[in-house]
């Protein structure tokens, strides 16, 4: 029987004390049991695919510390890979990708694209079987903006320029690359749905460096699209939307998209964060750093968050996701410090 996943009353818009708590990539460097998984598996892509691994490194943050949330163990660019573009992964360097040219993108191929991701699903379904009742399963994309973004630099730059001049040279052949990133990645979402995720979250990690026609062009219509598909087959399941950077453009975001919890980077002002939260659910949004440096400034980024959004929907985690030089005992001191607050 399932336990009570008090992330999901979190959602609805219930205030819950202590608010629950994960952390964005919790799988991963940070943890030597993942690194010692990481290094049987070979490739990071063979991690992804690898069921019995990807299990095993989803599970171990749960097992360590206990989070009220548990998220797929994958990655935004299984997309662009499922509909036939080559993704490599090069350490210290991140993804590699052959760019793609504006006509390619119509030669985008998803005829194999959930055979290419059965195994993320086989993962999902094994998780909700091994996870504790009580422990929210979250399934996720990358959003269609940033996913973008990889394809058609071939990696990952400072200010996505390669994707901006793009999509302003090329607005046919842009526009066409969101609508079927879209449509794949709600497609994507579904899929985990059914295969036992209870929320699903969308990853828009370079929404940030967007003029405002253009984050509303590739940001906030491409992930309402999403929502409004997911939504269609799904209407009673959470999506968590995390345009990260986007300052201001956070205060229309959960409206203009359809989403129902907000993340927040921790850029994000308290007190806006706090009118944020009148709307529904936040999440967030203590700064990686002061998790890394420990002692005082962990204490007073984890207080700052628990007085001031601690009154209402709150979903605890990071501005982003967890850095790899992150002491392991910092984490310990942080989930003692949000588990004691009342």
């Amino acid at each position: 029987m399932a336990g009570k996943r008090i992330m999901l009353d979190v959602l609805k818009g219930e205030t819950v004390s202590p608010p629950p708590l994960w952390m964005m990539r919790q799988a991963g460097r940070y943890l030597p049991e993942y690194r010692e998984t990481r290094r049987r598996a070979g490739s990071f892509l063979d991690l992804c695919y690898d069921p019995d691994l990807a299990v095993e490194v989803t599970l171990q943050p749960i097992e360590r510390f206990g989070f009220d949330a548990s998220i797929l163990f994958s990655d935004i660019l299984v997309v662009p890979n499922a509909l036939g573009r080559d993704v490599r992964f090069e350490e210290g360097r991140g993804p590699i990708l052959k760019p793609i040219t504006a006509s390619e993108i119509a030669a985008l191929n998803g005829d194999m694209f959930h055979v290419n991701l059965e195994p993320v699903y086989e993962t999902v379904r094994r998780l909700r079987a091994k996870l504790p009742g009580e422990t929210t399963l979250i399934g996720f994309c990358g959003a269609p903006w940033t996913v973008a973004t990889y394809m058609i630099a071939g990696h990952g730059t400072p200010d996505q320029g390669p994707a901006r001049l793009f999509a302003y040279r090329e607005p046919r052949a842009f526009a066409k690359l969101l609508k079927i990133l879209a449509d794949h990645s709600a497609a994507h979402l579904i899929r985990q749905i059914e295969a036992g995720a209870d929320v699903v979250q969308i990853f828009d990690s370079w929404s940030g460096v967007l003029d405002e026609p253009s984050f509303e062009a590739f940001c906030v219509e491409p992930v309402a699209a999403i929502v409004r598909q997911v939504k269609a087959v799904h209407p009673d399941v959470p999506v968590i939307g995390f345009p990260k950077g986007a300052g201001e453009r956070y205060r229309d975001y959960r409206r203009k998209t359809g989403i129902t919890g907000l993340g927040l980077d921790w850029t994000v002002p308290l007190s806006m964060a706090k009118e944020l939260q009148r709307e529904g659910a936040v999440q967030g949004n203590l700064d990686p750093l002061r998790l890394v440096a420990g002692g005082t400034a962990l204490a007073d980024g984890v207080g700052s968050i628990l007085r001031t959004l601690g009154g209402g929907p709150l979903i605890f985690n990071l501005g982003h996701g967890i850095t790899p030089e992150t002491p392991v005992a910092h984490v310990e001191a942080m989930v003692k410090m949000v588990r004691s607050h009342r």
